[in-house]
This record gives structure tokens, C-alpha cells and sequence, in this order.
């Protein structure tokens, strides 16, 4: 039996390299989608449907194939959500809003098999202790690591660890952008095992 195509909906080099672990042929293709909230969007749900739009989005030129889509936010315990920042001072805000708070990272994922159009989706929550941190420490990582294309400003697989006091969660892959204990689980569901894979 063939494996159908394993596309990555996604030009995050970061994701790239997480998937590159499975050790199973993909390739990528970048989506274009609205990432807008839609109002009162809860952040699980902004998430999940995100996520969903991107494995969508490229499915009518990938038949026969897994698009993988993921899409991550993080939330402030008060329940507001942090984007991208796109720039040093927005990364700068972030970053002082988070400081001395515990911020939790939902990163959704999806899973569509374009040959039966069924769509598995799911999220996966991180949480993390920021430390306390003074303007300097905000400056100081923010030259350093310019993590501006990075939800919640910082980069996992970096400097950032330097930021945080404690983390909690089942996968810290999902931090990075790509849960891969989560995907193992759904991509087994629809017949393929990175451990069984020729």
C-alpha cells in the first residue's frame, strides 16, 4: 500500500525541522490565510481553526495527500490573546506583559486526508513561567534573538529559555510550533507509523 503525500501547510523553518524528526517524506507549501480573531474568539478556538484553514486551504491543489496545519497562541491569564509581535516594540510589550506571569501556548493542529476530506484536529496546551524581568533582560534578548515572527516573542529552541522560571506540559515541541507527540497520534490513525515507515 502507498502512503499518500505528506504536505506541511507551513514556511516556518521551525516547523520544518520539527516534522524533519519523523523522519517520514514531506514536503511544504505556505498557505495564505486571514490569522484575524474573529470577536470573542476564545484562544483554543482561534487555534484549532486556524490551524484547520491552513491544512484546507492547500488541499485542492494536494488530492491524495496529509496536509498537516498548525497555528499557535498564547494567552495571558487574563485571557487576552499575543500574536506575532511583528516588530521590537510590540515584542517589547508582550514581553513586559508577561513578565512574572504564567502564559499559556495553545498550539492547534490539524490533520486532513484530502483523499477521504476527513479532518482531524486537535490542541495541544503549553504553560509557561516567565520570570520577573527587568527592561534591560527585555532589551538585552529582544537584540540578541529578534524573535518577531514568534507568538509570545521569544524563541523555545534559543535564548528564550532564559526567560522562563518553569514549564509544564506534555510536549514541548508544541512551544516551537509543531506538536509531535500529538501528530504521531493522528497520523498513526490514518495508517502511518514514523516507527514502521521503510
Amino acid at each position: 500500500m502507498t502512503h499518500p503525500d505528506i504536505v506541511l501547510a507551513s514556511s516556518s523553518p521551525y516547523r520544518k525541522s520539527l516534522l524533519a524528526r519523523l523522519e517520514l517524506p514531506f514536503r511544504c507549501a505556505s498557505p495564505d490565510i486571514d490569522e484575524t480573531a474573529l470577536p470573542g474568539e476564545a484562544a483554543e478556538a482561534l487555534a484549532i481553526r486556524l490551524a484547520a484553514s491552513k491544512a484546507r486551504a492547500l488541499a485542492e491543489d494536494n488530492p491524495e495527500s496529509l496536509i498537516i496545519g498548525s497555528d499557535q497562541v498564547a494567552a495571558l491569564p487574563d485571557g487576552s490573546i499575543l500574536g506575532k509581535p511583528g516588530s521590537h516594540q510590540q515584542a517589547k510589550a508582550q514581553l513586559a506583559r508577561s513578565s512574572g506571569q504564567c502564559v499559556e501556548f495553545l498550539t492547534g493542529l490539524a490533520l486532513l486526508d484530502t483523499r477521504s476530506d476527513i479532518l482531524k484536529t486537535c490542541c495541544e496546551r503549553f504553560e509557561v513561567n516567565f520570570r520577573t524581568l527587568s527592561d534591560e533582560e527585555i532589551e538585552g534578548y529582544l537584540r540578541k534573538e529578534q524573535p518577531y515572527d514568534c507568538a509570545g516573542s521569544f524563541k523555545m529552541e534559543g535564548l528564550g529559555i532564559a526567560l522562563f522560571s518553569s514549564l509544564n506540559g506534555r510536549d514541548p515541541n508544541s512551544l516551537v510550533g509543531l506538536p509531535l507527540i500529538a501528530l504521531n497520534d493522528l497520523l498513526r490513525e490514518s495508517g502511518i507509523n514514523p516507527l514502521l515507515n521503510p
